[in-house]
């Protein structure tokens, strides 16, 4: 589920994994990645530490994004990803 929180200020992109199929949860990560601009970031979701993402992110986006753990478990991980 991608949701959209708007502030006066900004609008936050949330990218809940929970409750998405396993198989399209990777793809729908990297076509919200792909479609931020320099500087752009979005907060993902998940019920367990989304290394191997961020492992498949160094592959192939190696030194274009940014990783920040903003909530790690044990029962939700945050995460803030972001376009350099």
């Amino acid at each position: 589920m991608i949701l959209r929180s708007v502030t006066m200020s900004e609008t936050v992109t949330i990218i809940d994994v929970r409750t998405i199929a396993p198989r399209e949860r990777h793809p729908l990560i990297f076509q919200t990645f792909e479609k931020l601009a320099a500087g752009g970031w979005f907060y993902l979701v998940n019920d367990h530490d989304p290394k191997p993402l961020h492992y498949q992110f160094d592959a192939e986006h190696p030194n274009a994004f940014t990783w920040q753990y903003i909530e790690q478990g044990p029962e939700v991980w945050k995460v803030r990803i972001g376009k350099v």
